[in-house]
């Protein structure tokens, strides 16, 4: 076979070479060690968790190191395009902080090793198809789906493995007379790979997280180009990588089977291949086995769940570290206020096995990262958040912002800040009794004896808005010794006799009366925000 004839045949309008390519795409000018990484994603729907863990992951690998973290659109499945998707991905990234360095934006790119848009690099793959084809490792195949369907078919009942190999490989050796001949009929036909690779053997492997692995040779002639003449992910990652000079391919261990295809491809058309890191599923307990985050079963595998749910970015992203690394929880404990982007992750510390998501321990880092916030930094959440996701929080905070930021910034700061708040969603019913419009009565027995009603009427008389913390309770220890309760808690458990109950009894009642709830933040401060005129209704109220 003139391989070298073919490549013309089949390429004849392919004029650039792949040296002028390299050096058109030269090697980057970055710091020794620095990481080049890419989130490749196709535009198809909306961002998987399992994305901005990878996403996540890639861009912490390339900004640690001083390298690049770009952004690469694989759009060449023209079906299924979800219009708007390139915007949605890099806005959905943009909400969580996470910033491309170059790459596909909005309107068009940035960055010098475009296209960035698989779709736009058709010639380039090209150049590489004919390369190899004029080295005898491609060639074209003329099988229709029929012929491949009805060829898989066979290999089920002969139980062999299935795929383009060997005898099932009929295109393989057609002479160029039989090839120029179809050819002249216009039969459609696309671009495979030649392999020589022998899956009875193996081939050493490391990669990044998941150690030493030993994978089988490839011997399947996959595809290259598809019959519109866009490349399939195997060809495209593989030229992009190199000419955009990846250095980390960061992928889920789905991969991993067709990984035997990617070290081949790499090793045929000459390429340095970048490191491999494979990483492990994002797993869910279900009917006490496991199974992966499903886009199809699971709402909260859908990035967008976490906006809709109250869940701030830095709470999901801080979540995201206690899966991406075992080392992260105990530097966050040594760290309680560095910003998560100066944790040093190593890929090596990272589960090699499924990372099992628990909505617990979601709920968990949530609340104890906005127990950390000030008022201010809560309100700042919220003035993004509310307006799209909570309209009644929203109409309150246009009414009196500062009495909401009043609110939430009871019991922060210190050594125990108090953690009410699990999501942004929890903040309307924390803060609407504060509001007399939302404001619902308790209907506690504790308020409907003629001892409750006497308390606070007394009470009434003797509080004012102006009393700090001391005063404030000593005026109920003495409410409390008034109307024959232990004004000493400690004092009531060692000899309860001779006494209706406790001081803590009596807050409780004021409590229900002034909030209408049995838990609240710190009541001084509670009844300083409501205001006089409010406090003395609520507890003189029938």
């Amino acid at each position: 076979m003139d391989y070298k004839k073919l490549s013309e045949l089949i390429f004849p309008n392919v004029t650039v070479t792949p040296e002028e390519l390299e050096e058109k795409y030269p090697k980057r000018e970055l710091p020794e060690g620095a990481r080049v990484t890419r989130f490749a994603p196709s535009p198809t729907g909306f961002i998987h968790l399992g994305g901005l863990y990878q996403a996540l992951l890639d861009s912490h690998l390339a900004h640690q190191s001083g390298g690049v973290f770009f952004l690469r659109i694989e759009d060449t499945d023209r079906k299924r395009l979800v219009d708007g998707a390139i915007e949605g991905i890099i806005n959905t990234f943009s909400s969580f902080g996470i910033e491309f360095d170059e790459g596909a934006t909005a309107d068009g790119e940035k960055g010098s090793y475009g296209p960035y848009r698989q779709s736009e690099r058709k010639e380039i793959y090209h150049v590489f198809a004919k390369k190899l084809m004029s080295e005898g490792r491609a060639y074209p195949c003329f099988c229709t789906p029929e012929e491949l369907e009805a060829q898989h078919e066979r290999q089920t009942v002969a139980k062999a493995d299935p795929g383009y190999y060997g005898e099932y490989a009929v295109c393989r050796d057609l002479p160029l007379e039989e090839i120029e001949k179809r050819l002249a009929e216009n039969k459609p036909y696309i671009v495979r790979f030649r392999s020589e690779g022998d899956k009875t053997k193996t081939v050493a492997f490391k990669d990044e997280i998941k150690g030493e692995l030993l994978v089988p040779q490839n011997d399947n002639d996959f595809v290259l180009l598809k019959s519109d003449g866009l490349p399939t992910y195997h060809f495209a990652h593989a030229v992009d990588d190199h000419l955009m000079r990846t250095t980390v391919v960061v992928r889920g261990e789905e991969w991993l089977s067709t990984l035997p295809y990617h070290l081949e491809l790499f090793y045929a058309l000459g390429f340095k291949r970048p490191q491999f890191a494979h990483t492990a599923h994002i797993m869910k307990n279900e009917n006490g086995g496991k199974r992966k985050l499903s886009k199809r079963k699971d709402p909260e595998a859908a990035v967008t769940y976490y906006a809709e749910n109250g869940y701030t970015a830095e709470a999901v992203k801080e979540y995201l570290w206690t899966l991406l690394s075992s080392s992260f929880e105990e530097w966050r404990r040594a760290n309680p206020t560095l910003p998560s982007s100066e944790f040093k992750l190593k890929l090596s510390k990272m589960s090699i096995s499924g990372c099992l998501f628990d909505m617990d321990k979601l709920n968990d880092v949530s609340r104890n990262y906005l127990s950390r916030l000030s008022g201010a930094e809560v309100m700042a959440l919220l003035d993004s958040w509310a307006p799209e996701h909570d309209k009644a929080l929203y109409t309150l905070m246009e009414k009196d912002r500062a009495k909401i930021e009043a609110i939430v910034s009871v019991g922060r700061g210190g050594q125990k800040p108090r953690k009410d708040l699990t999501t942004l969603k929890d903040v309307f019913p924390y803060v609407s009794y504060f509001f007399e419009e939302h404001f619902v009565p308790s209907e506690s027995e504790k308020l409907k004896s003629p001892d409750a009603r006497a308390i606070l009427a007394d009470y009434a008389s003797v509080w004012s808005e102006n009393d700090e913390q001391t005063e404030w309770f000593e005026k109920i220890k003495a409410l409390a010794a008034r109307h024959g309760y232990c004004p000493d808690t400690k004092q009531y458990k060692a000899d309860p006799t001779g006494y209706k109950g406790h001081v803590g009894d009596v807050s409780a009642i004021i409590r229900l009366a002034v909030t209408g709830r049995e838990s609240t933040p710190d009541m001084c401060a509670v009844m300083k925000i409501l205001g006089k005129e409010t406090v003395i209704k609520r507890l003189l109220a029938e």
